[in-house]
């Protein structure tokens, strides 16, 4: 496998694990927030009737964690495919 080849795969891996991370995160978040709130977060944040304070914590809460599991996500396929390219094969 080329270098760039090595690279492009590198890429759509991690952008996967990305991908994955967080919409798994995102669904653990409202899940999450339903149990300790008894509500549904709201759907569409930008809508008036949603109150400011309960728009914003609801989006920097799901914000934050989204992040977070992209970041930790990419973050461990890289260290793995890192660690498997070191690898010698047999």
């Amino acid at each position: 496998m080329s270098a760039k080849q090595g690279d492009t795969v590198s890429r759509a891996v991690k952008g996967l694990a990305g991908v994955g991370a967080a919409f798994l995160a995102r669904k653990v978040i409202i899940l999450a927030g339903k149990k300790l709130t008894g509500r549904e977060p709201p759907e569409h944040p930008e809508d008036p009737q949603v109150a400011l304070g309960e728009a914003l914590i609801w989006g920097i809460v799901i914000a934050a964690g989204v992040h977070t599991a992209r970041l930790l996500a990419t973050r461990e396929a890289a260290r793995r495919l890192h660690t498997d390219a070191e690898q010698p094969v047999a």
